[in-house]
């Protein structure tokens, strides 16, 4: 008998919208004990899909619509304590006491309620929907008879508990993880077992591993997975017959000097007023099959992950930097588009096509910037290709004038660039960016967007890249700050990305211009995946995707098997279906790989300024809380002046303005100011600047 349908069933029919275990048993007719154990699982799974909560109080299973419970996600504090941010972005964040969390723990989706009086915005948890973390990384801790892991992650609030023999033959002081095996009732800790040993918590080795593990990141794959690999990456190239041949189209591919993975390759020449620009990306899915190990271990990882000191491939080596990398001189499978692009930036004409090429030179971006400079030699060296770097210039500054126009914003915000040398951090600084970086840029940009309207209009199963517009709180907060300052949106009431670009360029070279652009940013939604085409603000793009690199993102790939399916009139009603939890789970690992990239920064960052103790430097303001203000340096490394620290007392907070004073000091976001280092720590991954006063 299925319970659970029954159940529903019965809901519904007598609009139950709370229940006594007792009543329900009644209204079914359940009364032996087979039945009863069978009726708590059906409770249990929809306690565990969210459709019905228990009440400690009343004593009753209440059904969540329409009640007054609130779904959202724990977000833990050291202290015990946490705040449970909403499914729905309109509602504030909401205080949980430890008491009030009923097991649930940092990660975890929640359904909760409100308590108190009046606008109170404290809540406690009424059931665990789902479990947000189940590894955790931690230093073991060893007792006798037992231990404990305590976790790398403060707001993982509580240890985990390990028996002797779930130890795994850890050692005291060892940095370990564990898997959790038993989730806490109330408040007790959870119950776990170590599942791997990373090595001593006293080893910078293991610093960046543990930060790694901690995203539940690996360096390897399955065996499973890594076979696939092998034997595809030693099948010939197949039947060409279907293809088009591009091996004797001069082209080439423009990464930097260490890239390994060169997924997109460019050709472009000129007839009359049109330049013929063709951007050529690997064929992954030629070798990625839909339902593979490869394939499952792709979507699972979302992403490749890029540190400093090393990559984490989406894709096994014998495909990302073998196979499937488009290296000079090599046949390779590719899926090309050859855009007609007048003087304008218009595609006036375009094809997709199954292709094979040969690139006929590996350029990095260093080069092609000396070339673009006049570098007599280089373009000596590669003087067949000099017309292709002078039509990539022309062409490239068409586009960037045509996307000027239309409002695209270009923030220009320095990415850093941190220099690994035998484990050692030589230097950090702000990663050069010139003409090469932009040129390919326009060009994935143009193809992007060639793709996705082609897609859109052949009603494709896709994944689009969108960007959604400003909150009106966001817009409300920036409007403030910057009609302060004496400038305004165009007086728009809902401006689109133009009134946001031509303010940029109104306050280039200004003081407040490091001051508008940062907090401009802040303002600006994340841009995600998603299957339903909502534009994309920043760009002012009205329809774009990721399809140039397949190799180490999951949506380009997934995009490439659509059109491949189509254009072989093969379309696999599937991929509808798959679309869907590809975006979703994209956009989730895509957020979960910055995360780790950013931490893996900081770390490198502190573990940098631990030789600059006492060192004064000039920087600039880039964020302002109550407790303190955060210093950006010309390296783009960053860190914190406590507001007791600052010279002077009694300040005051101004949140919309980004801005703290008293009656002597002011310091606003994108001020100048002088710092003196105070202490640095790479395993807290925390900077600490004073002011410095002479």
């Amino acid at each position: 008998m299925n319970f659970r349908h029954l159940l529903l069933k019965r809901i519904k029919t007598d609009h139950l919208n709370e229940f006594t275990e007792k009543q329900i048993y009644n209204l079914l007719g359940i009364g032996n004990p087979f039945e009863r154990k069978e009726f708590h699982n059906a409770l249990d799974a929809l306690i565990d899909e969210g459709y019905i909560f228990f009440d400690k109080i009343k004593r009753k299973y209440i059904i969540a619509e329409g009640s007054d419970a609130i779904k959202g996600k724990v977000s833990g504090n050291k202290r015990g304590f946490a705040f449970i941010i909403c499914e729905d972005k309109n509602k504030p964040d909401l205080f949980v006491s430890h008491r009030n969390l009923r097991g649930a723990m940092h990660g975890d989706t929640v359904l909760c309620k409100l308590i108190g009086s009046g606008d109170s915005d404290e809540a406690e948890v009424l059931s665990v929907l789902r479990r947000g973390i189940e590894q955790v990384v931690g230093t073991y801790i060893s007792s006798r008879g037992y231990g404990f892991v305590e976790p790398d992650d403060s707001r993982y609030y509580a240890d985990i508990f390990i028996t002797q023999k779930n130890s795994g033959g850890a050692k005291d002081g060892q940095k370990v993880v564990a898997k959790i095996t038993d989730f806490p009732k109330d408040r007790k800790n959870p119950e776990g077992k170590i599942i791997e040993i990373l090595g001593s918590s006293k080893d910078a080795k293991t610093d960046i591993i543990s930060i790694i593990r901690s995203y539940q990141l690996y360096e390897s794959f399955s065996e499973n997975t890594e076979r696939e690999a092998k034997k595809a990456a030693a099948t010939d190239l197949g039947q060409l017959n279907n293809r088009k041949d591009f091996r004797e189209l001069l082209t080439f591919t423009i990464d930097g000097e260490d890239a390994k993975d060169l997924d997109d390759a460019v050709s472009i020449y000129k007839e009359g007023d049109i330049y013929l620009l063709g951007v050529h990306i690997a064929d992954v899915s030629h070798y990625v099959k839909q339902g593979s190990y490869l394939d499952k271990e792709a979507l699972k990882r979302g992403t490749s992950v890029y540190f400093p000191d090393r990559v984490l491939p989406m894709l096994p080596q014998e495909l990302s930097n073998g196979i499937c990398s488009l290296n000079p001189n090599q046949d390779r499978l590719t899926l090309s588009v050859i855009m007609h692009v007048n003087g304008q930036g218009k595609v006036v004409k375009f094809e997709i096509a199954q292709s094979v090429i040969k690139s006929h030179a590996r350029f990095t971006y260093t080069e092609i910037e000396k070339m673009l400079s006049g570098d007599k030699e280089l373009f000596k060296k590669y003087n067949k290709f000099t017309d292709s770097i002078n039509f990539m210039q022309e062409l490239s500054d068409i586009l960037i004038s045509k996307r000027g126009r239309r409002g695209s914003i270009d923030f220009n915000l320095p990415e850093a660039q941190i220099i690994i040398n035998n484990g050692e951090v030589e230097d950090i600084r702000p990663y050069p960016i010139g003409k090469s970086n932009k040129i390919i840029e326009e060009f994935m940009i143009l193809t992007n967007e060639t793709v996705a309207k082609y897609c859109e209009e052949k009603k494709l199963p896709f994944i689009y890249r969108i960007h959604e517009e400003p909150s009106e709180e966001k817009l409300y907060a920036f409007n403030r700050l910057i009609s302060g300052l004496g400038y305004n949106l165009s007086g728009s009431e809902k401006p689109d990305p133009m009134h946001f670009a031509k303010l940029l360029d109104e306050i280039e070279g200004k003081p407040e211009f490091s001051l508008i652009n940062k907090v401009m940013l802040r303002t600006m939604m994340k841009a995600k995946y998603s299957t339903v085409n909502s534009g994309h603000f920043g760009l002012a793009s009205k329809c774009y995707c990721h399809f140039t690199s397949p190799i180490r993102r999951y949506p380009d790939l997934f995009i490439h098997r659509a059109i491949k399916a189509y254009l072989s009139n093969k379309m696999d009603e599937v991929l509808f279906v798959k679309a869907q939890d590809a975006s979703l789970i994209s956009s989730e690992r895509e957020k979960l790989a910055i995360e780790a990239e950013r931490e893996v920064e900081d770390y490198y960052k502190a573990k940098y300024m631990e030789n600059f103790i006492g060192e004064t430097f000039e920087g600039i303001i880039s964020g302002v809380m109550e407790f303190g203000i955060f210093v950006e340096l010309s390296n783009t490394v960053e860190g914190m002046i406590k507001t007791e620290n600052l010279p002077g007392n009694n300040y005051n907070y101004f949140k919309d303005l980004y801005m703290i004073k008293n009656s002597k000091n002011t310091y606003k976001l994108g001020g100048k100011i002088k710092i003196k280092v105070e202490r640095a720590d790479a395993r807290t991954k925390r900077i600490d600047f004073l002011p410095y006063i002479t």
